[in-house]
């Protein structure tokens, strides 16, 4: 397993854009899956988005058109840019990554079976 690191962070206004990175190091699998979550106050954690090693992506519905992931394979480094930004998009955000079990990237498996960072806190403000 890796270590993965979260930073970008902050405070915006609604409508506004934030850029989160995800510094990672070690192995997670020939085929892998890296991913945002994100944890709002007295909510489930629930899946952002997700990448698979080939590039291909996954958004949930709530963040499609406004958020997009990317993955630096040179520098190791996976990040979610935002942009729109609402209230609701308030929350923990959290990387993980892992391997890919079944034929496409799962956000259960991601979540069992993933690495985690610490999370970077994003708050949105009306």
């Amino acid at each position: 397993q890796g270590q993965l690191v979260e930073s970008g962070g902050g405070s915006v206004q609604a409508g506004g854009s934030l850029r989160l990175s995800c510094a990672t190091s070690g192995y997670f699998g020939s085929t892998r899956c890296m991913g945002w979550f994100r944890q709002a106050p007295g909510k489930e954690r629930e899946a952002v988005a997700m990448i698979e090693s080939n590039g291909k992506t996954f958004y949930a519905d709530s963040v499609k058109g406004r958020f997009a992931i990317s993955q630096d394979n040179t520098k190791n480094i996976l990040s979610l840019h935002m942009n729109s930004l609402k209230p609701a998009d308030t929350a923990m955000y959290y990387c993980a990554a892992g391997p890919r079990i079944g034929a496409t990237c799962s956000a259960p498996d991601l979540s069992r079976l993933g690495s985690w960072g610490r999370g970077t806190q994003v708050t949105v403000s009306s």
